[in-house]
């Protein structure tokens, strides 16, 4: 499969046209595309033998990119000044909860607002895993991938996990397991070419991978 398969298939793996939302439990429905991907060099996404088990931080419907990189720091595209702010508006807690909990999860509507790629970014350099949402905002879940930050919807998880929960996600039997409380719920099974993506460091770092071997 070379670049450009790859690149169509995000779209037919996905189910992926114009418009809309992500519905519930990892079936993926219409998204635009978003062709302002950009290299911000990173690639330790903390993902071994595709699961990733860590802590989570709750947060709740709604959550728009002003919330999670105010307005007033969009002025730099430096990770680590915008992870220093990430969340602060809405969480004055969330640098501490960071060191003990590498996951998100929230619920319906996640990154609505800008289309700008600083909210993923700013996500990412906080040294989050995964955000786990009941559903994501189009443009912000497309703008996730590109620059290497892993995004999963699923109502029925991010319903009923609660902050601080302990879960392990299987990325290729589509697995989110639940450890705190025993429960485990079923995901589209992330394409290995995503995982590619995101272990890459993103979009553009996959890109330059995949033209070099051509």
């Amino acid at each position: 499969m070379d670049f450009k398969d790859n690149k169509s298939n995000i779209r037919n793996i996905y189910n992926i046209t114009n418009n809309s939302d992500f519905t519930k439990n990892g079936d993926f429905k219409n998204t635009s595309n978003n062709n302002n991907n950009s290299n911000y060099g990173q690639t330790d996404n903390n993902i071994t033998n595709n699961v990733i088990i860590d802590r989570v931080i709750k947060y709740k419907d709604n959550i728009d990119t002003d919330v999670i990189i105010p307005a007033r720091y969009l002025n730099t595209t430096n990770p680590e000044e915008l992870a220093a702010h990430c969340f602060e508006d809405l969480d004055k807690d969330f640098q501490n909860k960071v060191k003990e909990a590498k996951i998100i999860v929230a619920g319906y509507n996640f990154g609505c607002g800008s289309s700008r790629e600083h909210a993923p970014l700013a996500i990412k350099a906080s040294n989050i895993k995964l955000v786990i949402a009941k559903t994501f905002a189009r443009i912000f879940f497309r703008n996730a991938i590109n620059i290497g930050l892993l995004v999963i919807p699923c109502v029925d998880a991010a319903e009923e996990i609660n902050d601080f929960d302990q879960i392990e996600v299987n990325l290729d039997d589509g697995i989110i397991y639940n450890i705190t409380q025993d429960k485990k719920y079923k995901i589209k099974p992330v394409p290995g070419f995503i995982q590619e993506i995101i272990s890459s460091g993103g979009y553009i770092n996959y890109a330059k991978k995949v033209l070099g071997k051509q």
